[in-house]
């Protein structure tokens, strides 16, 4: 079975985020300083081959905790699902 999973790395809240930080002072310059406290992260997307979603669900865990998201300072969440025919 094929799967796709969306995987979305965040810094942790505790954490500064420069980025986020320079994107929202950059909005108060635009005249949006209703935006505030933006966090920037990364968003994978990809494909697994596995006997099922629950063998899925773990290998992306794997992936995600051994090289996709650093747990010192980031955290990650995700959503799988099972691809059909026309979407392969």
């Amino acid at each position: 079975m094929l799967f796709k999973a969306e995987i979305d790395i965040m810094p942790l809240k505790a954490l500064l985020d420069p980025q986020g930080k320079a994107v929202t002072s950059s909005l108060k310059n635009l005249n949006l300083s209703e935006i505030e406290n933006v966090r920037i992260g990364k968003h994978i997307s990809l494909e697994i081959e596995a006997p099922s979603k629950e063998i899925a669900t773990e290998k992306v865990e794997e992936a995600c905790k051994k090289l996709l998201a650093n747990h010192l300072m980031e955290s990650y969440e995700f959503v799988l699902e099972e691809m059909t025919g026309a979407e392969a």
